[in-house]
């Protein structure tokens, strides 16, 4: 199919508001997916073209908390091989899904990931309470049960992705005695794995719309920083709200269109 000059417009503004809605609440793929199936891509093609276009929006997100990864050299390591081989698995997943499966998945998938961010408010006042726990003594890391919730979580990231930052922090605040800060910080380079894997992945598949990456790429770029400089000022809580309202709408679309 040939995109007509709005349709690259409305792309590019997906990818931006994407990008700033990541960087200040999270559930940014709820608007950029649906944006492109409303533009004519098909929900297969459209997720792995988002999974492939908001990546730099994640590079943004990690070098904003480059100093909250100091010292987590020894733990991003090894996790991040944890992730990468869950992304992979989750994108090969995606890739023998036929078309018609994984558009039936859709609605709940994105209903998971509305009420992943419904919760993200109880979950990091969860983890600011775990946080002043640990502070009264060590709280050892179990490494079998979060490697095995980053890798789980990154098979879901790289089949859909939706609510991975999400799902990432509630188990690496699980698992680990750091700050949130910190934990945050990793998940952001955790995140950037997963997403990467998997696009490199799609990259050899032909799914990927590869027209609409350059104008996504930018705007989820320009997106994350904005969203990066402006989270202070934004109410995140009243966006997620707004997120999440779109989402269900979405979601009932895909159930009766």
């Amino acid at each position: 199919m040939q995109f007509t000059p709005w349709d690259f417009l409305a792309a590019g503004g997906a990818g931006l508001a994407a990008g700033a809605i990541n960087a200040m609440a999270g559930g940014g793929t709820l608007v950029s997916f649906p944006t492109l199936t409303a533009i004519g891509v098909p929900a297969l093609s459209a997720n792995v073209t988002n999974t492939v276009s908001l990546c730099p929006g994640y590079v943004a997100g990690m070098y904003a908390q480059r100093d909250d990864l100091a010292n987590q050299g020894g733990m991003l390591r090894w996790l991040a091989v944890v992730a990468g081989l869950g992304g992979l698995g989750g994108s090969v997943l995606l890739e023998v899904t036929p078309g018609h499966a994984f558009r039936s998945l859709v609605p709940y998938l994105i209903l998971l990931s509305c009420g992943l961010l419904l919760s993200q408010d109880r979950l990091r006042a969860w983890l600011t309470r775990a946080e002043h726990q640990a502070c009264s003594g060590p709280v050892p890391t179990r490494r079998f049960g979060l490697g095995m919730a980053v890798f789980g979580s990154s098979v879901y990231g790289g089949f859909f992705g939706a609510g991975l930052g999400i799902m990432l922090l509630a188990f690496l605040g699980l698992f680990s005695a750091e700050r949130l800060l910190r934990l945050n910080a990793l998940k952001q380079a955790l995140s950037f794995v997963v997403n990467t894997v998997a696009a490199l992945c799609f990259a050899i598949t032909g799914h990927v719309r590869w027209e609409l990456v350059p104008v996504m790429a930018v705007g989820a770029l320009i997106g994350g920083t904005i969203g990066g400089r402006s989270v202070r000022r934004v109410n995140a809580t009243a966006l997620r709200r707004v997120v999440v309202v779109a989402g269900i709408a979405i979601a009932i679309s895909f159930w009766v269109g």
